[in-house]
């Protein structure tokens, strides 16, 4: 899909996680109009996609909250200020715009999307991710129906037979969650050590000698048995070539994410090690009216949380005003002062 005429907007942000929400608020708050374009289906970045159930303990005013619930509550607040959302596609694309008022940047994404912006506020945490793929035949197959990379709701699973590949927090944690509601759940890892919280493993092991998880290690994944996208069985295979045969229904193979900065990369931002430098007053990159927040931003001294994400995201927003409306003052209280704009107190 393409389109002859760009989208015109104040701001576009690139990333629909977290701290790219987060940015959409601090622009909504001073009347910035914001297009939001993610390679993910839907919002929400790693924390929709990797553990919606997980709970997240250090966002202030919340002793404990689930990751999804957190987006929940980000898309929430952003509502008011409705943004437009471009999901399933990339920026492939940035130029400098010669001569324009209202815009300095144009963008293209991977689905002929146009953006015009005065600014652009990279929110993209590691870059475009996707999942690790197992070499397996016929995985695609199965891949929608019977094999996932995600976990959205737990309850999807209730009664059924699940066989999860990884050693990572990822595939421990979901193992632990899915123990309550599977019928069984087995868990694939080629090696007896598991790279997760000492506490999780330990939780793991209890389940296990309790015969509510069976560990299957050290195994491979081998094969899939099934037909027309129904699995049936998981073959795994020992590092001597033995195999096994699992009866199931489900495979979630956590095996990470690869992720890539792709075009960004090629912007002339500078990038060291998958960051982009950043003045940590102004979160403004190498190029004017580009800004970088988040866990793609660097600078001395950062810390890589979701809440220095927040306060980066709100600088960010400040001074993206004034590429946005130049020469035009900028009068912002606290927003117990200001309000939500359109929204009665």
């Amino acid at each position: 899909m393409s389109q002859s005429t760009p989208l015109r907007t104040d701001v576009v942000v690139i990333g629909a996680g977290p701290v790219g929400l987060s940015a959409v608020f601090q622009c909504g708050m001073l009347k910035l109009r914001c297009h939001v374009v993610d390679a993910l289906e839907a919002p929400g970045g790693q924390l929709t996609a990797l553990y919606p159930e997980k709970p997240i303990y250090d966002v202030p005013g919340f002793p404990s909250i689930p990751a999804g619930e957190l987006i929940d509550r980000l898309l929430e607040q952003v509502a008011p200020f409705t943004p437009e959302f471009h999901l399933s596609q990339q920026v492939v694309a940035l130029e400098a715009v010669a001569g324009a008022e209202s815009a300095a940047w144009r963008l293209t994404t991977s689905r002929g999307v146009v953006l015009e912006a005065a600014a652009v506020i990279i929110a993209a945490g590691a870059g475009a991710f996707g999942p690790n793929r197992p070499p397996l035949d016929r995985l695609e197959a199965f891949e929608g129906t019977s094999v996932f990379y995600m976990v959205s709701k737990r309850e999807a699973f209730r009664g059924r037979k699940v066989v999860i590949a990884g050693g990572g927090d990822s595939a421990v944690d979901w193992a632990i969650s899915l123990s309550d509601v599977a019928e069984r759940v087995h868990v694939v890892h080629r090696r007896p050590k598991f790279r997760c919280a000492p506490e999780s493993a330990a939780r793991l092991d209890q389940l296990a000698a309790e015969g509510k998880i069976d560990l299957v290690i050290p195994y491979q994944l081998k094969a899939l048995g099934g037909t027309e996208g129904r699995l049936e069985s998981v073959t795994v295979a020992d590092l001597d070539g033995a195999e096994r045969r699992l009866d199931a229904d489900v495979l979630l193979p956590f095996f990470g994410l690869a992720a890539n900065l792709g075009p960004i990369a090629e912007w002339g931002l500078g990038v060291e090690r998958q960051t982009i430098p950043v003045t940590q007053a102004t979160c403004r990159t190498a190029r004017p009216g580009i800004y970088a927040v988040g866990d793609v931003a660097s600078y001395p001294g950062k810390l890589k949380l979701i809440l220095t994400g927040f306060a980066e995201a709100s600088a960010a927003a400040h001074n993206a005003f004034h590429d946005c409306r130049p020469g035009e003052a900028l009068h912002f209280e606290h927003s117990t002062t200001t309000g939500v704009p359109g929204i009665p107190a």
